[in-house]
């Protein structure tokens, strides 16, 4: 016969078992290895398609498959460092018309929604700030995991369109649309490994 005091000693570590299988473990934290990272943007000018990268950018991830709730994704752009391919359109871009870089260095997307997809992928649900205006964005991805010498690593890929004046990016003869087109088109692919 079980006495009361180890009665109630089993059910108390029953209760603690219970309670430690009900509680989902702190999603790992991500962050870019920038050397096998890229994001990309592409727009259109007098016909012609025109396309550049954001070479610094930093993102942080917090992501279990399973516990979805908890995940958050941030990402920070640095505007000066953009690179299309040819120096006078850079000083262009960067001046206050355009991206205003001086007054506003960085864009910066922050999601704390993120979602299952019909295509089995996935979408981040946040807001994108850009010269200093916010706007909702939805950012469909794919995602592939992997474990790289001992560390857990994920590929994020996926596209999204910004449309240019929605941010004030065109100012003077730029909100034009008649020689710039007023969509930008955003293309990534990520390398991202799990903080140790």
């Amino acid at each position: 016969m079980i006495r009361p005091l180890r009665l109630a000693r089993h059910f108390v570590l029953l209760l603690m078992l219970i309670g430690a299988s009900t509680v989902s473990a702190a999603p790992a934290v991500y962050s870019i290895d920038a050397a096998k990272s890229a994001l990309e943007f592409e727009f259109v000018q007098a016909g012609a398609k025109n396309k550049g990268r954001f070479p610094k950018l930093a993102v942080n991830f917090n992501f279990d498959a399973a516990n979805l709730a908890a995940a958050h994704l941030d990402v920070v752009i640095d505007l000066p460092a953009l690179d299309s391919g040819d120096k006078e359109r850079d000083d262009t871009l960067r001046d206050a018309d355009l991206f205003d870089v001086a007054k506003f260095p960085q864009a910066h997307f922050a999601a704390t929604q993120i979602v299952k997809t019909a295509a089995g992928g996935y979408e981040a649900v946040g807001s994108f700030t850009l010269r200093g205006v916010v706007r909702p964005l939805r950012v469909p991805f794919t995602l592939r995991s992997a474990t790289e010498q001992g560390a857990s690593v994920l590929y994020m890929s996926g596209k999204t369109l910004i449309k240019r004046l929605d941010f004030g990016v065109g100012q003077g003869d730029w909100k034009s649309t008649e020689w710039v087109g007023p969509d930008v088109n955003i293309t990534f692919t990520l390398r991202l490994v799990a903080a140790s």
